[in-house]
């Protein structure tokens, strides 16, 4: 039996890079709203005018091909604008995590080596650019701070003050440069974080990025005339290329939204006739429970997509009958495939949707492989690997790292566990290793641990992921003290909180005379998590 999956169809004539993109969709949707934000409205047709202002003022900096630029900053406009013209400039897009602390943020733009940081003034009470000024990396030769409301360094620029520069460059330079770009070309860097506790940059090509998503504006039959309300954030894969790179593609109108709140996502799918309202399944599970559900028009909503979590198939009947979704479906990826590797028939009944992850985009693989890296026969469980177009050209500047996730064959070793059901859907039986996730957000205990080792009164620590009710799942720390050190919960959360993203913060913390060991003498943590689940 062949032990992998494969299928291919031919891929329709399309831009394949990020810049003729741009181009063609002005041409294309023009007459239609790109973006909508706080009423104000910018046409497809002006779309690429706004962008390439923001390439030329890049270059106008020094910005050239293959140089990478930082964003971090949280859904809107800007964030737009800023990465069309980072990829119009032929330079590579960093987007960096809004709930990065300074020294988390600082480690990215260092090893990517930033020349330029598209940042935020303030968002959620935190002023970003005095977070990172302790730690700013000597690489990083301009901030331009968007909505910019205090004197800046010398070498730093407001958002306005940047745009002026654009007068310096002429428009068919830009627009050259534009055009020179090849789908090859790296587009993007997003760090994940790996099982080593050292995050890594992804680097993904523009060509691949636009037939993946291009699949995924077929599958989802997105078009113009759609409202998509982007709530999952652009510094991720599912906001960024399933978010408004694939509007893009499609036409739809983009609305972005910088900060989850229920009451608020309810009241502007009425109020905006969203359509397009893809989440995890905790967004749908608080649309439903709304207390005026019965009593507001949500007859705008069309297409729903969810995933990092498993899903029961009620629920896919709920936001089908009750919510009105004609089109549902899961998929399932990771940033070193783009973000997406496979899709699931959204004609497909409840329980497959609920259950599997859907069939590999057209011209990729999925195969189920033993510890030796055998193919396994399908239904039988074993690490899910791809192959194909999407895969990363490797980890930035990290060819070990790279070596050891692809293997000479080609196959990306996801570390997760699954088998292939009788359809050729891919269903997903465990994660990561020890990856967990709290609220959407993959957690990788060996990262939290290294940073948890730093403080004074700790002499071992693994953490694992435990239930909540709330998040899913939140982060335990199993800590063993030094000798003569004293150490309470509150305390080591709340050093926690000053040193890692809020979702990297370990809820609970349980206490430990010596932390369970294998045969390999590495720390057992299915014993930890019995453990604790017992106490």
């Amino acid at each position: 039996m062949n032990p992998s999956l494969k299928l291919t169809t031919p891929q329709a004539q399309a831009p394949d890079t990020i810049a003729r993109l741009l181009l063609a969709s002005a041409q294309r949707f023009a007459g239609h709203a790109a973006i909508e934000e706080n009423g104000e409205r910018l046409d497809y047709a002006d779309l690429p005018e706004q962008a390439l202002r923001v390439t030329r003022s890049l270059m106008a900096l020094g910005i050239k091909t293959g140089d990478r630029v930082g964003l971090w900053a949280p859904n809107s406009r800007e964030w737009i604008l800023a990465a069309l013209g980072v990829h119009c400039a032929g330079a590579v897009l960093v987007p960096i995590n809004t709930r990065m602390k300074g020294p988390e943020a600082a480690d990215v733009l260092a090893r990517s080596g930033c020349r330029v940081l598209f940042v935020q003034q303030r968002f959620l009470e935190v002023d970003y650019p005095a977070l990172l000024a302790p730690y700013r990396p000597s690489t990083l030769e301009h901030q331009v701070v968007i909505a910019c409301d205090q004197p800046l360094a010398a070498c730093d620029l407001s958002y306005s003050q940047f745009l002026v520069g654009a007068a310096t460059i002429e428009k068919l330079t830009a627009e050259r440069r534009a055009l020179c770009i090849g789908p090859e070309a790296v587009c993007d860097l997003l760090f994940t974080s790996g099982t080593t506790g050292k995050p890594k940059g992804v680097m993904s090509a523009h060509g691949q990025n636009l037939r993946a998503f291009g699949e995924y504006v077929r599958v989802l039959g997105l078009g113009p005339g759609d409202r998509y309300l982007i709530v999952n954030p652009f510094f991720h894969a599912f906001g960024y290329k399933a978010g408004w790179l694939t509007c893009l593609i499609a036409g739809a109108t983009i609305l972005p939204h910088a900060v989850f709140d229920a009451e608020v996502v309810f009241q502007r799918i009425a109020r905006e006739r969203i359509s397009v309202l893809p989440g995890a399944p905790t967004l749908y599970l608080s649309l439903l429970a709304h207390p005026r559900l019965a009593e507001t028009d949500l007859s705008s909503l069309r297409i729903a997509v969810t995933g990092s979590a498993s899903i029961p198939p009620s629920l896919i009947e709920r936001m089908r009958n009750e919510l009105g979704f004609s089109v549902v479906t899961t998929a399932y990826g990771l940033t070193e495939c783009g973000g997406l590797a496979t899709l699931c028939d959204p004609q497909a009944p409840a329980e497959v949707i609920a259950g599997t992850s859907g069939r590999p985009l057209p011209g990729t693989e999925v195969s189920i492989r033993d510890p030796d890296n055998r193919g396994l026969p399908q239904g039988d469980t074993g690490e899910i690997c791809l192959r194909g177009f999407h895969i990363m050209q490797g980890y930035f500047q990290d060819p070990a790292a790279t070596a050891e996730a692809i293997d000479t064959e080609g196959w990306l070793h996801t570390g997760d566990v699954g088998r292939l059901d009788p359809d050729g859907n891919l269903v997903i039986t465990d994660r990561l290793k020890d990856m967990y996730i709290v609220g959407g957000f993959n957690c990788y205990p060996a990262e939290i641990e290294a940073a948890l080792l730093a403080h004074p009164a700790i002499a071992q620590v693994a953490v694992i992921g435990v239930a909540d009710a709330r998040m899913g799942e939140v982060g335990c720390a199993c800590v063993v003290l030094r000798q003569g050190q004293r150490l309470e919960e509150p305390e080591l959360i709340a050093w926690s909180r000053e040193r890692m993203a809020n979702y990297k913060v370990p809820r609970q913390v349980r206490f430990f005379e010596a932390l369970p060991l294998n045969p390999s003498n590495k720390v057992a943590k299915n014993e930890l998590r019995a453990a604790v689940a017992l106490a």
